[in-house]
């Protein structure tokens, strides 16, 4: 229907109706998980409203483009049209964009995007203080499908600062939302995370059936491609706490070459470290196996500038070497990307690096 639309743009020449046109077809592309084809249409729009001079117009190609780049795993180019596209943004002049574009308002997708570039850029707290205001603005608009947005993706970064509680009041208020607007997106991702919670509590059996339900809703309506590797990297886990190594695997396998194939690159970094402690929970521990996974999480992390990443795969490592006696090399591994942290001190991974930290000083 897009392509269709746009031939008859053409035939038509420079008509209004060209960039909405663009605007779908590049999300469409980007929820098929061919981001490089949406990349592509999200610069004809930049150009497109550069060349209009319409700031209105300039704002959904950022957004399109934050989007995109994103999943990409391209972060602070993504965080870059985040901060473009909030410059250009007014609640009052662009009220009627959730209606046009994508269903939700640009203003509150902008924000929760932004929050969670920072969580993986290392900036937590600045990350926690741009997905509440994301959350205050869909209170204050009142539309339902842009609320479920900020609800479902504030719960996401509640879920990586480690606040469970949070995570379950976000749940519980965006499956309300969702269950009364019939909004199945949003079902199938409170499924999966209400699930992620049982296991947390120490339900993993329950918690791994819940998991399982929410993704198959999601795979029924096509989700986002990011939401894949994110829900895969949370069920290898939820498998890995089981004793389910080769299940775990699977997922991780499975999870990798998606990633590979759409280049959706947001949890590559996150899943090979999976995979490294998934290997050491085996049968016959391979080390060495393990030792390379968690190098090439820490790679791919650099590349990104992910250093929420590069702090957790550098954990899994430093646990290794620590194992091995190789305690000094641990200790300025893990020294030296922790020292880089401003922020976030009481988030669950920079306690948990903390406290690693101190076992390596103390054994040495």
């Amino acid at each position: 229907t897009y392509i269709e639309a746009r031939e008859l743009c053409e035939q038509l020449g420079e008509t209004p109706q060209l960039f909405p046109v663009l605007w779908g077809l590049a999300r469409m592309h980007d929820s098929r998980g061919e981001l490089r084809v949406g990349r592509e249409l999200g610069e004809q729009l930049l150009n497109l409203a550069q060349r209009l001079q319409e700031p209105a117009l300039l704002l959904e190609a950022h957004h399109e483009l934050w989007a995109n780049l994103s999943s990409l795993g391209e972060l602070t180019s993504a965080k870059e049209h985040c901060e473009r596209g909030r410059a250009l943004y007014d609640p009052q002049k662009h009220k009627d964009h959730a209606f046009l574009y994508g269903g939700h308002d640009p203003g509150v997708c902008c924000g929760h995007h932004a929050a969670t570039l920072l969580w993986l850029l290392g900036y937590p707290d600045q990350a926690l203080q741009r997905s509440q205001n994301s959350l205050a603005l869909a209170r204050e608009l009142a539309h339902p499908y842009s609320m479920a947005h900020a609800l479902f993706w504030a719960a996401w970064l509640h879920q990586h600062r480690g606040e469970g509680q949070s995570v379950r009041a976000r749940v519980d208020e965006g499956m309300t939302l969702a269950t009364e607007q019939g909004f199945p997106r949003w079902l199938g991702r409170g499924t999966v995370l209400r699930g992620w919670l049982l296991v947390e509590q120490g339900q993993r059996e329950a918690g791994i059936i819940q998991m399982l339900e929410g993704m198959a809703v999601r795979r029924a309506r096509a989700a986002a491609v990011r939401d894949d590797t994110y829900y895969a990297a949370l069920l290898a886990e939820a498998y890995r706490k089981t004793g389910q190594r080769v299940e775990g695997l699977n997922v991780v396998a499975d999870a990798l070459a998606k990633a590979r194939q759409t280049e959706s690159r947001t949890y590559e970094a996150e899943l090979h470290r999976i995979k490294g402690e998934l290997l050491l929970r085996q049968a016959v521990v391979d080390e060495e196996q393990a030792e390379s996974c968690f190098k090439q999480a820490i790679d791919v992390a650099r590349v990104q500038q992910a250093k929420s990443w590069e702090l957790r795969a550098a954990m899994s490592l430093s646990r290794l070497w620590q194992r091995q006696g190789k305690r000094d090399e641990a200790r300025e591994l893990l020294g030296t990307i922790y020292g880089w942290f401003t922020e976030g001190f009481d988030t669950g991974d920079l306690k948990a690096a903390k406290g690693l930290l101190d076992e390596l000083t103390e054994e040495s």
